[in-house]
Formats: structure tokens, sequence, C-alpha cells
């Protein structure tokens, strides 16, 4: 995508709040970055989380005034092989869909889009190995005071503010407890329900068949029909100045504790030691019954050492119930400390057309287009756009947003169920 391509995207679009945002701060000479502390703490039951800590990312590379921060955690399943190859190479996925030279504002708007085609072509590149394994992740960029999470699985990240409110950026995609999702799996091909033993009885979790799994979005997971993404929830946010806390971290911890009770285990505590604080919460509640990883990191007003002490307030039982674990899968909730947190964007649909979008005008003078998911240059002949039907017909509107190559065209329409999984193929 060219500069001129992606300024006609940004003319098209809806007003976006972030630019608002942006020259609010620069008006104000309020301009300064916060300070990013973190600290990481965890158990081992399995020995299948990771984690990635990296702080001193840049925009432009050799300038260290356009730095940012990414964390995340993975937890894996049936093997650590997904959640290694996801950790080494996710953030150069998400950042190769970006392009070159955009200012601050700009690469923050392209982000979200970024990070569902970077998710999908790490999905894809590990599919291509043939192993079988799978991991959530929960992906966090900081940049400034602006914050965007994305996150398949079952790994969470919530934002603790100055005022004490508990706010959830991650979308749980357990089949147990998302229906929205479970609707998904079976228009899409899957069957959902409970393991069968002898004499017909069921037990535990839904499960998606084939494969058994109680997630209806990972990475990895070539065992199991396509219908199981890898497309992102995304939420983007901006803090005000007086900064705030992100608990990142696997479900071995919010199997045990709510979002409030993990945010008021830690709050007063500098970071490394709230990290290890959350998690002796959680093994004091349940025991070590899976692996048990903690990301807490901090975003400090620039004129302070540590995150100031949230101010002492009555429990809310109401907010306790709304952010707590009873109802922490069902639908992300919005955020509801205005003037606190603006929210900039989010969206959660596993169509892919619908996070690409269609605003990507495809002309090419050199014949050849570039890929939307996997960056290749590819002629026009070899795919088709995202947005054109599963068989080409004048009625489909085949270059109608962005291209696809043949491979990241195939992926697309197996997660829609417009054709037998990799696994069905297999079998």
């Amino acid at each position: 995508m060219s500069r001129a391509e992606f300024t006609r995207m940004k003319q098209k679009a809806a007003p976006v709040p972030l630019g608002t945002l942006i020259s609010r701060e620069l008006r104000n000479d309020n301009v300064e970055k916060p300070t990013v502390k973190y600290g990481q703490a965890g158990l081992a039951k399995k020995g299948e989380d990771y984690f990635l800590v990296r702080p001193d990312c840049q925009r432009i590379p050799g300038n260290t005034s356009t730095y940012f921060s990414v964390f995340a955690i993975l937890d894996g399943h049936n093997g650590i092989s997904a959640a290694i190859f996801t950790k080494e190479n996710l953030l150069n996925n998400v950042l190769s869909a970006i392009l070159q030279g955009l200012d601050r504002e700009e690469w923050l708007q392209a982000l979200p889009r970024a990070l569902v085609a970077g998710f999908v072509k790490t999905d894809i590149e590990f599919q291509q190995k043939g192993e079988t394994s799978g991991t959530t992740v929960t992906f966090v960029v900081i940049d400034g005071w602006t914050i965007t999470v994305a996150s398949v699985g079952d790994s969470r990240c919530i934002l603790d503010t100055q005022e004490g409110v508990v706010s959830l950026l991650t979308v749980d995609h357990r089949l147990e407890e998302n229906e929205e999702e479970r609707q998904r799996v079976t228009a899409s091909g899957g069957e959902v329900g409970r393991l069968n033993i002898f004499g017909g009885n069921e037990v535990g979790p839904l499960r998606c068949w084939p494969g058994g799994l109680c997630l209806s979005r990972s990475i990895g997971d070539t065992d199991v029909g396509e219908f199981i993404v890898p497309i992102p929830h995304v939420k983007q946010v901006k803090l005000s100045n007086a900064g705030g806390r992100l608990i990142i971290a696997s479900d071995g911890i919010w199997d045990a504790l709510s979002s409030d009770l993990a945010a008021q285990s830690c709050r007063g505590l500098p970071a490394d030691l709230a990290a290890k604080m959350v998690v002796k919460e959680a093994l004091r509640s349940r025991g070590l019954k899976d692996d048990t990883t903690c990301l807490v990191v901090d975003i400090i007003p620039y004129d302070h050492l540590v995150l100031p002490p949230t101010p002492r307030k009555k429990q809310n039982l109401f907010s306790s119930f709304i952010y707590g674990k009873i109802s922490q899968n069902s639908r992300s909730k919005k955020l509801s400390t205005v003037g606190i947190v603006e929210e900039l964007f989010e969206e959660g649909s596993a169509m892919l057309a619908e996070r690409l979008g269609k605003d990507f005008p495809l002309n090419s003078s050199s014949g050849l287009f570039r890929c939307a998911i996997c960056q290749v240059d590819q002629p026009a002949s070899e795919g088709l756009s995202v947005n054109s039907g599963p068989f080409f017909s004048p009625a489909s509107k085949p270059w109608e947003g962005p291209f696809l190559c043949a491979n990241c065209r195939r992926k697309k329409d197996a997660m829609e169920g417009k054709r037998p999984s990799r696994a069905a193929l297999t079998a």
C-alpha cells in the first residue's frame, strides 16, 4: 500500500478521535511520554506458558523519540511449538503490515489492521510446519498514553486506572462462555459439544470437534478445523496523564481470580512485586492447577518515579459484578471512566473482510499487487480481493478491497467454512 493510498483511505474513514487527542496534547504542550515499568512472575505446571517483553521498539529505526513497548503472554497447549514460534515471529509480522514513513497518528490508526494481518500470517506460517500445537496470545502495544491490545484465546489483559476502575481490554474466546463464538464455529462447519464417556454421559467444558479444543480462536492447532481462527479481538484506548496499570496473564490467573481481585491484590506495589503478588494470590485461591504467568506493566506519569497510589473508595458491587469473573467472557465492556480513559477503537469480528475493510484501491503501475496478509507482491491473476465471493463472478466484485494471494485467500475461505478444513482433508 502506497502512502497516497493510505491518505485516501484515511479521508474516507469516519473521523477518528485519536488525532484530536494528540492535537490536544500538543496544544497543551503536554508531549512528554510516560515511563513504562514492568514486572513478571510465574509458576510452571506444564511448562507451556511464554511471555514477550520488548520495551525498546522504535517506529523509525535509530530515532529514539519514536520508541514504543510490546508485551505479550502466550499460553501454549498440546506442546510448546506454537507458543515459541509466535513469540519469535508475531511482532515482525505485525510491523511488516504497516507502511513505512507514517507519522505517529497514522501509525496508531494503522496498527489495529496490521495486528489482524500479523496474527493471520503467523498462523499460516506455523501451520505450514505441520505441527499440531496451538497457543493463546494476548499482545499489547504501548505508544505514549495509547494502549492497543490484540488477543485470541483466554489469556487476558485488564486495565486498572488511578480512579480504581478495572476494565477488561480483551474478550475470552472460550466456547463454554462465549455464545457468539459457538454460533460462528457451528455456522462454519464445526461441531460443539462435551466429551462423551462410556455410557453416553457428557463431561467437561464445551469443545470444538474435530480436535476437542475448548477455545474458538488461537494460533496453530493444525489438527483442528480452520474455523478455529487466529483473527484477534483488538481494542485501543488512550489514558489520561494520570497513567494506569496493565495486568496481562494466562488463564492460570483468571481461573482463580476475578479482574477486580487481581487488581486489588497488588495496588500500591511496584510492578515487579505486583506481578509476584498476583501469582501468589492465584496460588492461594486455587493451587497450582495450570501454568500461571503474569506481567504487570505500569504506565507512569513522566514527573513520577512510581505509579501514584489509587485512592481508597467503597467497593462498587455493581462494578464488581460487571467486570468480575461471572460475566467476563460474554462481551467486552465499554470503558466507564469518562475523562480518564478514552476508547479509540474496538473490533472483534472473525470475518477477515470486515477486519481488513474495503478502502484499499487496487492500482499498480507495475502490474503487481501486495497481499494484505503475507506482504508478498504477486500478479493480479494469482489472487483475488478479500471481499470477492468464493467463486469468481461479475457480481462478486473481485477487486473490491485489499488483495489476497491464492494461499491467503484459501485461508480466508477455510476460516469462513467455504471449503473443507485442513483437518477434514487429512482425515
